[in-house]
């Protein structure tokens, strides 16, 4: 090991996964203030939240193998490059739609810094130092899953919106400083990029995100949704072939036969839809309902986020102590399960943040039981000359899922509020506008445009309504996400129950993919 090297190395790539994380959980604080500064319709303004979720997922694996071919180091200064020039671009963009197409190309450059970034760690160092190193690289990824919402709407309040992306791109220079520093690595076994792969799952991901966003606003039965749909169906089961015929396939779907390791890559899907859901969508409801700041909101986040930073080592100590793999796992999915239903039953307009603190606190439990842990577990699931297949494909399951999940949260949300506000808005004749339109300014968290045109006199009525609404919207959506994490981790549970299917965990430290 070159410590001369190995140091500014490791540094770079910290520094990367601290900042990476915000661009999911700060985006989305920052949405009220972006949709005010360009007028943007609630359509095009969860694109610059989607998008970068989605090209982060579906470009994991071409970045890999392409970080394998033409070296670690090259890879890891692409995706610095690429992602601090998105990052400046979203911070010039005068245009909604110029933002989501940066916020797309930096959610590229984002998978090549983590693919190669972690490929960059694993190389430098050896022994108990390499395990040393990716704890470290894991108290970077939840500092910056924990401090991304805050620190949004801190920037966002006080300096405003395009601040928040310029810092992404500051931020990226001491990282491309250090790249001349580092070790560069290739795999001797790398062939090719799995081309037709890439471009079958790419574009059927992003038809089927498309869709999902877009059912509310041209109607779920519009011929453009139901195209989008189809599309979305024949591509993946295109790339599904794809993959069948390749001798080393990008994505080796025949992992999922096995039982254990298809269970554990679902306990990340849990996660998914009990937890992620929540960090793009939750402030948008405190924003609303609250009259919370950008800053409020992101702040009262910390309340799921910071128990990531500690709860990963009570698992470590647990399993030390004789706890069993299976129990840590089983209470990880009964906090996560509970947690949100536990928020499903306390939410209301006003909530203070004693009430908000139970089911937070209990949905960062959850997930911090299983953070890192899932990963060296689903790996020593299968055997050893899978494992890099195996890890692609349980981070494709795992980033797939968050773009997919929090696409359909929202435009759940968008169908539940304009179905409450049909069933009442006619009460309030003073408003002129359409349950579709207010539905769309509340989802992007901005009520003052629609009370500024009202008079003073029913501000207070109008506010109370809407609240109501977005409230009862949102306990059918957490209801709805509780019952699909009971039965998704109840299957879980008996499958690691199996006699077969006792679960090991690699001795190496695992870091899971930055969400």
């Amino acid at each position: 090991m070159n410590t001369a090297r190995s140091v500014p190395t490791l540094a770079a790539v910290l520094l990367t996964l601290l900042v990476l994380p915000t661009s999911v959980t700060g985006s989305a604080v920052a949405l009220p203030h972006i949709g005010a500064g360009t007028g943007a319709s609630l359509d095009a303004l969860q694109w610059v939240v989607h998008a970068y979720n989605l090209t982060f997922a579906c470009f994991m694996l071409a970045c890999g193998s392409l970080a394998d071919l033409i070296g670690r180091r090259r890879m890891f200064l692409v995706g610095a490059v690429v992602f601090a020039s998105a990052s400046v671009a979203s911070a010039m963009a005068t245009d909604v739609h110029l933002l989501d197409v940066a916020r797309g190309v930096a959610g590229t450059g984002a998978a090549a810094l983590l693919t190669s970034g972690s490929s960059l760690v694993a190389t430098s160092f050896e022994g108990a130092a390499r395990t040393r190193a990716f704890t470290a690289v894991g108290i970077a990824t939840g500092s910056g899953l924990a401090l991304g919402a805050m620190m949004a709407g801190a920037v966002a309040d006080t300096l405003g919106w395009r601040w928040f992306f310029a810092a992404h791109a500051l931020l990226m220079l001491p990282v491309l400083c250090a790249v001349p520093a580092m070790r560069e690595s290739r795999s001797a076994s790398a062939t090719s990029v799995d081309w037709p792969g890439t471009a079958t799952f790419v574009g059927g991901t992003f038809l089927l995100v498309l869709g999902v966003v877009e059912g509310p606003q041209w109607g779920w039965s519009s011929p453009g949704v139901l195209g989008l749909l189809v599309g979305a169906a024949l591509l993946l089961a295109l790339f599904a072939l794809v993959e069948r015929r390749r001798r080393d396939p990008m994505l080796d779907l025949g992992l999922l036969r096995n039982a254990k390791f298809a269970a554990l890559c679902s306990i990340p899907v849990v996660a998914t839809t009990s937890f992620v859901v929540l960090l793009p969508l939750l402030p948008n409801y405190l924003l609303v309902a609250n009259g919370s700041t950008s800053r409020a909101a992101g702040s009262t986040m910390l309340l799921m986020t910071l128990p990531i930073l500690v709860t990963p080592l009570l698992a470590g100590r647990l399993i030390r102590w004789g706890v069993s793999t299976r129990a840590v796992f089983a209470t990880s999915l009964l906090c996560l399960t509970a947690g949100v239903g536990w928020l499903a039953a306390v939410l209301h307009p006003g909530i203070g943040l004693a009430a908000l603190a139970g089911p937070l606190i209990a949905l960062g439990v959850g997930l911090g039981l299983n953070f890192g842990l899932v990963d060296g577990a689903a790996l020593a699931a299968v055997p050893a000359e899978k494992t890099g297949t195996a890890a692609g494909l349980l981070n494709t399951v795992r980033l797939g899922s968050e773009a997919l999940a929090i696409a359909a949260a929202g435009s759940a949300l968008v169908n539940l509020v304009q179905q409450s506000l049909s069933r009442g808005l006619w009460q309030l004749p003073a408003y002129r506008g359409t349950p579709e339109e207010l539905a769309n300014d509340v989802n992007a968290g901005d009520l003052t445009g629609p009370m500024s045109s009202l008079p003073a006199g029913v501000r207070q009525q109008f506010f109370e309504f809407v609240a109501d609404s977005f409230t009862e919207s949102w306990q059918v959506l957490l209801w709805v996400c509780a019952a699909i994490c009971a039965l998704l981790s109840a299957a879980i549970v008996v499958v690691l129950r199996e006699p077969d299917a006792e679960v090991d965990v690699a001795q190496e430290v695992r870091t899971p993919a930055v969400r």
